[in-house]
């Protein structure tokens, strides 16, 4: 059981090094182990229509995989799409073992376990490392379960509250050390949503960006929510219409039904950085899963609040979360939580 850990922890590793590259895919780790207890082969899954880690563990590990036990975080795909399905794939190889770490519960790509264990291939679901795979992939595993993506709501403040002075200006409130952080956050994401009035008012580009400023190969879908407001933002000359990403205006003003067509376009995690009103409304709609603060030890004692009204006016309405992560960035805390019943 200790290798057991040991390998699935690293196919953990592999799954969380795709985030935010593999949508509408599920980001997967897998690792074959000999057995003589050596790996021979790893794989992570490739961006959408490339090879899923499973068969990208199997081409590192050639000869080496015939009798090999895999590690792999999700279930082994069953069908056939734009590649074939892992399952085959794995008992062509001849590999005597699979452990799983979490159950597929799409069910048009389920049942590799089964046609696994029918080839006379043994099979282990869910019983080494469980919470820790779902962890790593839970953004997708929520998406593809309901049908919306999984939204990340992130914002930075001062530790009273605050995400701008009384005059407005908000630059800089937090240091280069969480800012860079943010830029880690949004590579792991399918799109990045803000509200019209954040546009406006800063003028953000939302795009990935390296501390140099260099844009990142891969950038997230940058959706901006105009409401009645749209002919503000095609005045023109806003950075986040420019070419260094893809842009989509919902002009609507119904979110879940923005965030259903966000899924139809392959978005699985969507990280919400638009302003206070915009974040009010996914909480008052119960549409934010998990919350990234980052908090600067600085006091303004006015301006503009990080929330704004979310529909919630007594303490015992309160929505309550639990911390997951609390992390220093430089002189800055980072405080991750999930929002309860989310």
């Amino acid at each position: 059981m200790a290798d057991d850990e040991t390998f699935m922890r690293r196919a953990i590793e592999l799954a969380r090094l795709s985030l935010g590259e593999t949508s509408p895919n599920p980001n997967v780790g897998c690792v074959l182990v000999a057995p003589d207890g050596q790996i021979v082969g790893e794989g992570r899954t490739a961006p959408a229509g490339g090879p899923h880690a499973e068969v990208r563990a199997l081409l590192a590990a050639g000869g080496q995989a015939r009798g090999a036990t895999a590690y792999v975080t999700l279930e082994p795909c069953d069908h056939t799409g734009r590649t074939g399905p892992c399952s085959r794939a794995l008992i062509a190889a001849g590999v005597a073992r699979v452990v799983v770490g979490v159950a597929d519960p799409n069910p048009v790509a389920a049942g590799g376990a089964e046609t696994l264990r029918a080839a006379g291939v043994a099979v282990e679901v869910g019983s080494v490392l469980h919470e820790p795979a779902r962890d790593a992939m839970e953004g997708w595993l929520t998406a593809v379960t309901r049908g919306t993506p999984y939204v990340i709501w992130k914002f930075a403040a001062t530790l009273d509250g605050r995400s701008a002075a009384a005059d407005g200006t908000s630059k800089w409130i937090t240091s280069p050390d969480a800012r860079a952080d943010v830029h880690r956050l949004r590579a792991g994401v399918d799109a990045i949503i803000a509200g019209i009035g954040t546009v406006l008012a800063d003028d953000p580009q939302l795009t990935v960006r390296s501390p140099q400023g260099v844009l990142a190969e891969r950038q997230p879908l940058r959706v901006v929510v105009t409401g009645e407001r749209g002919a503000e933002l095609e005045r023109g000359g806003f950075r986040v219409m420019d070419r260094a990403a893809a842009t989509w205006v919902a002009r609507g003003g119904d979110l879940p039904a923005m965030l259903r067509e966000l899924y139809a376009r392959g978005v699985r995690v969507a990280l919400l950085e638009g302003g206070p009103t915009l974040a009010g409304a996914f909480l008052a709609a119960g549409l934010v899963d998990r919350v990234v603060a980052y908090l600067a030890p600085k006091l303004l004692g006015a301006g503009p609040a990080a929330l704004g009204f979310a529909g919630i006016s007594s303490i015992a309405e309160a929505l309550t979360l639990d911390v997951v992560d609390l992390a220093r960035i430089g002189p800055d805390v980072r405080l991750t939580a999930t929002v309860k019943g989310a």
